[in-house]
């Protein structure tokens, strides 16, 4: 709470929250910060990804207008990734923009989408089509709220942390491999060493590009198979972490068939994705997903990055290529792939 308030410094705040957050933390956090002499006015929003859309912000910016807010006080995030990318968005066009600061209630929050500066909200056509940059002033992470979570959450959090084990870290990578019975109990002392940890590699590759002018970027490994997922699926019923663990299984198995990763570390990887819970073949994805349609779905973010897929292969733990050639055929093999015997038993079970 110091923390919070050195960083809002005196200043009128808004928070913005879902109909789910505000009663498990969100209606406490507010009464603790008018204690500290803060004016606060609160909004929720219905929680989903559903609501991540045009028709909430368009609600935001009209309750903000009735708000006493000026251009130097603070709109307050508090929730999950839904809650952060549209409120991020909201901040970054109202009055042209007003300084944000992020508190994550997620473990997926907490690791990555509190962190970058990278807001939008859906749209049918693709997700978070409509956004721009804007960084958070601060963010401020609380791994007690991770106490209120269940367990599909914190592995679909966890899906993101073991990214950037793959992408940067293989020490992270071996923590979870290590640690991941406590992180899934929402152990305090497991929970604050795998967020600060993620959070470090996160802020770190995001320095080195905050705004993507560099479209090769190892960061989104598991994001191009993952966000074709969520748009066939509408927004929703596959959570955004179990898409991104199974658009990195693919990534591995592609990666694999090109001969850039050994079937050894391959099988690392896809194993630690499925130990945890996590989906890593369609036949253990929460919905079901048509390949061909999840093939097409990537025409989209196709035209968006300038008429090429730019494909995160992992050729080792810690390491990375970008390869914009893999084919269709590629793709519709790794989507389709049954998986390892062993993972598909332990899975079931």
């Amino acid at each position: 709470m110091r923390r919070l308030c050195e960083d809002i410094d005196g200043r009128r705040v808004a928070l913005i929250t879902d109909d789910t957050v505000v009663a498990l933390h969100a209606n406490r956090l507010a009464e603790k910060l008018a204690r500290e002499g803060v004016p606060v006015t609160l909004r929720a929003f219905e929680s989903g990804e559903e609501n991540k859309s045009l028709r909430t912000a368009a609600d935001l910016w009209d309750w903000l207008a009735g708000t006493e807010l000026t251009r130097r006080d603070i709109v307050l995030g508090v929730g999950g990734g839904v809650v952060i990318d549209t409120v991020g968005w909201v901040a970054s066009a109202y009055m042209r923009g007003l300084p944000y600061i992020n508190v994550p209630t997620t473990l997926l929050a907490q690791v990555d989408a509190a962190l970058g500066g990278k807001v939008a909200v859906d749209h049918s056509t693709a997700k978070n089509l409509i956004g721009s940059f804007h960084q958070p002033k601060a963010v401020v992470s609380n791994v007690g709220y991770l106490s209120t979570l269940d367990k599909r959450q914190l592995r679909a959090g966890l899906a993101e942390a073991i990214k950037k084990g793959i992408i940067a870290s293989p020490d992270l990578f071996a923590l979870i491999e290590q640690r991941h019975p406590a992180i899934l109990s929402a152990d305090v002392a497991a929970t604050m060493t795998l967020v600060r940890a993620a959070s470090a590699i996160k802020c770190r590759l995001v320095a080195k590009d905050p705004y993507e002018e560099d479209l090769r970027r190892p960061l989104n490994l598991g994001h191009t198979v993952g966000h074709a997922v969520e748009t066939v699926t509408g927004y929703g019923p596959v959570l955004h972490g179990e898409a991104v663990a199974f658009g990195t299984a693919c990534a591995a198995r592609i990666a694999e068939a090109r001969g850039l990763l050994d079937a050894r570390t391959r099988q690392r990887i896809t194993g630690l994705l499925a130990t945890v819970g996590l989906p890593t073949t369609l036949d253990t994805l929460p919905a079901r997903v048509d390949p061909a349609r999840t093939v097409a779905a990537l025409g989209q973010i196709r035209k968006i990055r300038d008429g090429r897929l730019r494909f995160v292969l992992p050729v080792g733990l810690g390491e990375t290529v970008i390869a914009d050639d893999v084919s269709d055929r590629e793709i519709h093999a790794a989507v389709t792939h049954r998986g390892d015997g062993a993972h598909r038993q332990r899975t079931a079970a």
